[in-house]
């Protein structure tokens, strides 16, 4: 694994450079004999460090002990503890973590994915991404005992396309009396949750926030996670008792709208910008129809924060088509800095 300090060639180019700063897993910046930084794929790279490349520059020793790169994240280290073995931790426990460099404001920098085993388990795993009707295979290997592994990072450019994440793991133990059944599972975030600062809660894995997706879950377990807060509220109310109350007209406090295009359609393929804004537009009227019909308080419409294009259209409408209804910035708790409140009615 490349690393702050390695001399690298690159493969398709005359030269090299010292490795100055790890962006990811797959891309690095490069400084070369010009004292030029350069992005560069991993992949386009040599690591020459017992045959140093002669562009006058300090040693590695010299450059590891005279430059100041940023902390760098261990590629395997324990979950819990020090020790592989934990007692008491001898079930199956599996999760994907998503990591904020600031988890008030997740999108204010890099986010970074783990893998977590949570077991005495040893585990054999494959991590795949799913996007354009395709696999494509990102990591595999062996990870040990109560240790989490850094799989990838990213930023606020990619939340709006995440593709969906895929898991295979066999785990098992060197001495057992019986052979666990390898598992398969998928993780699909939806992005309203990265603009959600209470996505991201306190954890025994890291002394940062986080948001951590169980990936062995049991089928009740996935189908409470897919319930909706409304639903959860309705399955609570139908286990109490049976009450005779007086019947009520119900009226909605709040409804929550989506305006990413992808949440709209399927497929952008074709589509201008011009396009996209204008589908994006249509769903704001129609929810602001639908929301003064069904005589609802309150619409927060989560449009995220991209170029602002979106932001401004939609209240540059609200000032001259709904100037009956004032409007302002939602809940940064909630939405962070991609969302408009609409307040309907008192």
């Amino acid at each position: 694994m490349i690393k702050v300090g390695d001399r690298v060639k690159f493969m398709n180019d005359v030269g090299g450079g010292v490795v100055t700063k790890v962006l990811s897993k797959s891309m690095v910046h490069v400084e070369n004999e010009d004292g030029f930084e350069i992005p560069t794929l991993v992949s386009e790279l040599v690591v020459v460090n017992d045959d140093p490349v002669s562009t006058g520059k300090p040693s590695v020793e010299q450059f590891a002990a005279q430059a100041k790169p940023e902390k760098q994240i261990p590629e395997v280290e324990p979950a819990k503890s020090d020790n592989v073995i934990i007692e008491g931790n001898d079930e199956p426990n599996f999760q994907l973590a998503f990591v904020p460099e600031n988890s008030q404001n997740p999108l204010d920098g890099t986010i970074r994915l783990y893998l977590i085993n949570d077991s005495n388990f040893s585990v054999l795993y494959h991590f795949s991404e799913f996007k354009s009707n395709e696999y494509s295979s990102k990591e595999a290997g062996e990870l040990e005992p109560n240790t989490k592994l850094w799989l990838d990072s990213i930023s606020q450019v990619d939340i709006a396309e995440l593709p969906e994440y895929f898991f295979q793991l066999i785990y098992f133990k060197e001495k057992s009396n019986r052979l666990e059944q390898p598992l398969e599972a998928s993780v699909k975030v939806n992005a309203v949750k990265f603009y959600k600062s209470g996505s991201f809660a306190s954890n025994e894995f890291f002394t940062e926030k986080a948001m951590v997706i169980k990936l062995n879950q049991s089928a009740m377990e996935k189908a409470v996670e897919a319930l909706s807060p409304k639903e959860l509220k309705k399955a609570a109310r139908e286990k109490e008792p049976a009450r005779k109350v007086k019947p009520v007209v119900e009226k909605t406090d709040l409804l929550e709208v989506d305006l990413h295009i992808h949440e709209l359609i399927d497929d952008t393929a074709g589509l201008s910008n011009k396009e996209m804004l204008e589908l994006q537009m249509n769903h704001f009227r129609e929810k602001m129809e639908e929301a003064i019909k069904k005589q609802v308080k309150k619409v927060v419409f989560i449009h995220g924060l991209g170029n602002g294009t979106l932001k401004q259209e939609l209240r540059r409408e609200l000032s001259y088509k709904y100037k009956k209804y004032n409007f302002q910035d939602a809940s940064f708790q909630e939405y962070g800095y991609g969302a408009t409140l609409v307040i309907l009615r008192k």
